[in-house]
Parts: C-alpha cells; structure tokens; sequence
C-alpha cells in the first residue's frame, strides 16, 4: 500500500547547529543579481532566487539573511541599502532590515530597467514597451510616464541630484529626461550594441554608458557629445560603478575582467583578473577605497582599488558535486563542495587536517566505510588526452587518512559524477554523467572488475548506493530529453549474479538504503523523498513538503529516521518506520548533502555556499 505524508508541524526535537566548517568568504547559493553598500559600511547582496544577505564586510561573513521574491529575475537596491526593489509583471519594494515587504503593485507591461530616485521615495520602470514609469512608492501611484524608445529599455539610471533621468533602449540610443516634468532633454547616439548600464558622474555633467560593443562612454550632457570612449575592454560591457566623490569608475566584461579607471584623467589604474564568471553587479564602499563585484561565479569579490590586489581565485563552483562523509568512528568530516577542494576535517573542533590541493577542481568524492580510501573525479567536463581522445585516467584512489594518492583507475570517460563503496569497502561503482554505463571497480587495485553498460535504459546516471548487505546496486537514472511519459528511473542490479533484478519509476537526484536493505529512499525531481520495498519493487511512501528541488537523503544508522535536504534550505527529518514528519530544520543555506554521524546525535550538511553544518539532533526519540 502506498501513502503520501505531509506535515507542516515540528516535532520537539531542539535543533541547532553546533559547528561550522570551512565557512567561505562571501560565498552564496545562486548567481548574484544585487550589490549595495550602506552607509555605515555594511554590505548587503541579492542573488537567484530572491535571498537578501547582510554581509560584515571587515570579517567577510555573512550577519544576517531574508527570503524575498523568488520569480523576480531583476532587482535594483536603493543608494541606501535600505530598499530593495524586484521587478516582473509587478514591483516589489522591501525593507532590508528586516526582509519585510513594504509595498507591491500589478503593472501594464513587463519591467526590463529598474532605479530607484536618490531620496528613495520613487522607482523609475523601463519597461519592454519602451515606457518609462515613474512611481511614488509610499502610494504606489503613477507620478508619469516617458515615452522615447521604440524598443525595450535596457538600463536607466538618475542623477546625483535627482533632476535628470537618463534611459537606454534596445535601439542604442540614450535619451535625457527632466524628472520634474517630464520632458525630453536630448539623446545620445554612437553605441553599436546593446547599452547595458549607464551611470551618472556625481558632477551631473558626465553620464558614463556601458555597452556591448566592448565600450565605455563618457558623455557631456549639456553638449550631448561624446568626451572619450573607453575602448580597452576584450569583451562586452555587462556592468559599472562610480565611486561616491566620482575619482574612480569601474566597468566589468564578458572577459572576467574588471577594468578601473581615474575619472580625472580618463587612464587605466588597474585591470582586476582573477574571476571565473560574469559580473552581473558592482558596487563601491561609501568611502570610495573597496569595490565589490558579484556575479555568475556565486561568490562576492572584494579590492582595495588603492592597491588593485586581485581576489582569490577560487576552483569554479558550479563543476564540484557537494559531498560530505563523516569517518566510522566520528572523529573527522570530509567534504567537498561549491568552490572548495577536498578537506578534511577534525570534527570536534573544526580543525582543518587534510585539503587535496594538487589534483586541481575535483567533481566528486566517495568515502569508504571502513574509512581508509576516497575516491574523487577531476572536474573538467571536455578532459582531452595528448591524442586527443577523451581523457580516461579522471577517477583515482586517495589515502583518507594522510591524503596521498595510492591509483588511478583507468579506463572510463569524464565527466565521472556519482561514486559509492560496497559495506566492506572493497568495491567501487561509478558513473558518468554523459551515458547510462557504470563501471566496477576492484579496491584498492584500481583494476575494472565488470561493467554495467546501459543500467538504466536511455538515461544518464545522477545517483549510486550499494545495499548494506553488498549484493545490490541501485543506479538513479534522469532522462532529460524526455517529452512525456517517465522522466527515469532506478535500476537495481544484482552484484553477485551481474543481472537485472527490478526498475523503480521515476527520475532520483540522490538515494540511500535503509541499514536492513529492505528499504530505499529516493529523491524525485517532484520535490517529494519516495521509499520503496526492495523485495517487491513497490511503493511503500511518498514523503512531500518540501518547497524545491530534494537533493539528498541519508538514513540514520540505527534505521530509526530518514532526512532529506533541499534547495529551500531546510531538513526533514521522518521516522523511518512510518513516514511521519517529525521535525524541519530551517538553514541559511541550500542543502546539498547530508549524512548522520556514526552515533547518530549530529547530521552533518553540505551547503551550497561551500561550507558544512553540524547540527545537533541528540535529542531524537522514538
């Protein structure tokens, strides 16, 4: 008999996160989409999909942090920081401090350029109609609107003083407006491509426009004539700042490049490199010295533009499968996530013992139970030979206990994506992403022992568990290019007798066995945790409630709980035995991984951002 379970209610369990490891500077979930000082010097960030973070610049971490809007794809933050503003087919205001909604209002057409005035009372909107709107926020009323563009806005931006507005379009063309009327002022033509951004000088005679065709220009208003185009950049213009007392531009590219100007004298101070994706926002400390930049890479960046010192340039998050492993005696915690290598930690006072530097950006890691070995794959999607071929030497064997690599295990294609041990640890599935096969490998020989070619019919393999007893392997299979019907599937296979034994229903992003292996959790790409009968191949629960993508399960080691982690940051724990919710566990994070300590009273998580929790459940009971 099937059943599907809900709950909303928290059990009793007192939950808090004991410790941290390896907490990232500056690190977040999603691509970035926001950046803004406040006076006082704090910084606050939006990113995908609409979390507001509150960060302490000095010790790079983050203070505090709010759910907002989660469609909107573009967000403005008041000179402030005090207002955030989202933008779709309505307008979202929201108060920083607290991450409360202040105000929100339907609108005629999609908003494609956002800003708020220099006193914060009003919003401009530029929409795909090509119409500026200027809103009064307090009433939400339309004060007037401009129109000018025969094609969508790009970007719009007011002046210093709050008297002029200047707006771009789809057409290239920039137009000038006065605020208090309304009226067209003048139009500014010469970019090529699309104008991107655009930023007035504080002097209110200088408008700087960012564009596409790899060029900044600076403008002189009152003449509406070019002053100098800033022609040094490889790629296309994506954002720009200006520092408060207007000494300092800083304009970003396609290149991964953050290009730094003297505004007096129109010279290059510096060339900031070291980035790994693009800068989607800009913004300078009030005291004009520190340049934030945020972007695809997920993380924030943050210069001293007196020195020019390039940020670290950290392996790129979004290769890395987030791990974690905890050792059988629970003394250490091995993870691996968003932007990090390898580590290895001390799980009682976060010490860091062990990080696998030399092997470069790894994909994902396995740990065997008996806690000698790690297993990991480089993390390079295209990995060539020198002839050429695909490159077959991307999984190898590591010491657990002092890091050294001990073989490579030759012979399957990168990218290699999901990895698990058999209960005696001498055994090691793997699989790429790129077909349906998993190879079998001997430990700690590193020599194929059999490979499973297709073990899940027309999918790629996202997810591998061996069964307690090492008889079984469960292969989770997605089918992307499915139209209707199933999305994948789970196969489970035989070891011993190297056949087929039953297909599950439905594409799994993770699973895990219950200790007796009669029992697996899978979880679906509809948001909900199914456990299955191993025997039958029958559906025995469907575990919902959570509010996006599940993508991780573990069971506890005495098969007394199941908890799943999700990208809406929360734990579920459920009894094991009956389904029932008995506890959510609200994180800051996107959890990524999981796994109960040997003894039960901690779950350990890997999060997004790169770091791990070790939250306490100790007090969980029948």
């Amino acid at each position: 008999m099937t059943s599907t379970l809900d709950s909303t209610a928290p059990g009793d369990l007192d939950t808090t996160i004991s410790r941290v490891y390896g907490s990232q500077p500056f690190h977040c979930d999603g691509d970035l989409l926001a950046l803004g000082f406040a006076s006082d010097g704090g910084l606050w960030s939006v990113e995908e999909p609409g979390v507001l973070r509150q960060w302490n610049a000095l010790a790079k971490q983050q203070s505090n942090w709010h759910q907002l809007e989660e469609l909107a794809t573009l967000w403005c933050l008041s000179g402030s920081a005090r207002l955030a503003a989202a933008g779709g087919d309505e307008v979202s205001i929201w108060e920083t401090a607290g991450g409360d909604l202040r105000t929100n209002w339907p609108l005629p057409s999609w908003v494609t350029a956002l800003a708020f005035h220099p006193d914060e009372q009003q919003l401009v909107t530029g929409h795909d109609d090509g119409v500026l709107r200027l809103w009064d926020i307090a009433t939400q009323r339309l004060v007037r609107t401009m129109a000018g563009h025969r094609s969508p806005l790009s970007a719009v931006a007011f002046s210093s003083d709050g008297k002029l507005m200047a707006s771009a379009g789809e057409d290239k063309t920039i137009h000038l407006w006065n605020v208090m009327g309304g009226e067209h002022c003048g139009s500014l033509h010469g970019h090529t491509d699309r104008i991107q951004a655009l930023n007035w000088h504080p002097d209110g005679r200088r408008l700087v426009s960012a564009g596409w065709d790899s060029t900044a220009r600076v403008w002189d208003v009152t003449t509406r004539e070019p002053i100098i185009l800033l022609n040094s950049h490889a790629g296309q213009l994506l954002t720009m700042a200006i520092n408060q007392d207007g000494s300092i531009l800083a304009c970003a590219d396609s290149a991964n490049t953050v290009h730094v100007w003297d505004m007096s004298n129109y010279r290059t101070l510096w060339t900031l490199r070291g980035l790994t994706a693009d800068v989607r926002s800009l913004t300078f400390h009030p005291d004009g010295q520190q340049l934030a930049a945020g972007g695809s890479d997920r993380v924030i960046h943050l210069w001293d533009v007196r020195q020019g010192a390039d940020p670290e340039n950290p392996p790129d998050s979004r290769l890395s499968r987030t791990c974690v492993a905890a050792n059988p005696d629970g003394t250490r915690l091995a993870s691996l996530g968003a932007g990090t290598n390898l580590r290895v930690w001390e799980s009682t006072t976060a010490k860091l013992l062990i990080e696998l530097k030399q092997e470069g950006p790894l994909r994902t890691f396995g740990a065997s139970p008996d806690g000698r070995w790690f297993a990991a794959s480089l993390a390079g999607d295209n990995a060539f030979d020198a002839n050429g071929d695909p490159d077959r030497t991307t999984l190898g064997l590591w010491d657990a206990v002092t890091g050294e690599k001990r073989s490579v295990l030759e012979g399957q294609a990168a990218p290699i994506t999901a990895l698990a041990f058999s209960p005696d640890s001498t055994v090691l599935a793997s699989a790429s992403s790129q077909s349906g096969d998993v190879w079998i490998w001997n430990v700690p020989t590193g020599n194929p022992a059999f490979l499973i070619p297709d073990a899940v019919d027309n999918c790629v393999v996202e997810a591998l568990a061996i069964s307690p007893q090492g008889c079984l392997i469960a292969v989770g299979g997605i089918d992307w290019l499915a139209t209707s019907g199933t999305d994948g599937q789970v196969s489970l296979w035989d070891i011993t007798k190297r056949r087929h034994v039953a297909g599950l229903r439905g594409g799994v992003t993770a699973l895990a066995f219950h200790p007796n292996g009669r029992r697996l959790a899978t979880a679906t790409l509809m948001q909900s945790v199914r456990v299955w009968d191993v025997d039958t191949a029958l559906l025995v629960a469907e575990l919902t409630g959570h509010l996006d993508a599940v993508t991780c399960v573990a069971y506890s080691s005495d098969g007394c709980w199941l908890a799943s982690g999700s990208d809406d940051r929360t734990i579920r724990l459920y009894q094991a035995d009956g389904g029932s919710l008995h506890h959510s566990i609200e994180l800051d994070s996107q959890v990524k991984a999981l796994c109960f300590s040997p003894d039960n009273k901690y779950l350990y998580t890997g999060n997004a951002n790169g770091s791990c929790y070790q939250v306490k459940v100790g007090q969980l009971s029948r």
